[in-house]
């Protein structure tokens, strides 16, 4: 059967995508959740337009991304923390915190699933992570972790 997604769904398509999937899975999951319908003539019209809905705002997007990747490649991000001695933090920086200093000092809106930590960061120090907040676009912060000075 060929349908018309209305929705990205993993695995089988993005938005505006015709794709031609088993009648089980599209009268069963597809078109009773809303993901897609039914390709006649007139959805086959409609699917070219959110195609190309959908290649606008991915191109907005990555611009977007662009942007946010040569503002944040200027200067390193602070983030300050208890530490005990040795440099040893008591806990350890988090995705969230990395996120909320982007807002906070950057005015940078980032999810956090969009930041990739290799290593959990429990020491003072100078670190690199890498953010992908676009398929196509992948960056380097650098995050100074400080003594909180109390």
């Amino acid at each position: 059967m060929k349908v018309v997604l209305r929705s990205d769904v993993e695995g089988v398509g993005h938005k505006g995508d015709i794709v031609d999937i088993s009648d089980g899975f599209a009268q069963n999951r597809l078109i009773p959740q809303g993901l897609a319908f039914k390709a006649t003539p007139g959805a086959e019209r409609e699917a070219e337009r959110m195609r190309k809905s959908r290649e606008l705002k991915a191109v907005e997007e990555r611009s977007v991304a662009e942007e946010m990747a040569a503002r944040l490649s200027e200067k390193p991000l602070t983030i300050s923390m208890n530490a005990g001695e040795g440099g040893k933090l008591f806990g350890s920086v988090t995705s969230s915190d990395i996120v909320s200093a982007l807002e906070s000092q950057a005015h940078v809106t980032l999810n956090r699933k969009d930041l990739q930590l290799s290593d959990n960061i429990k020491e003072i120090g100078t670190y690199e992570i890498l953010a992908r907040p676009h398929p196509d676009v992948e960056f380097p912060i650098t995050i100074e972790v400080v003594a909180d000075s109390e």
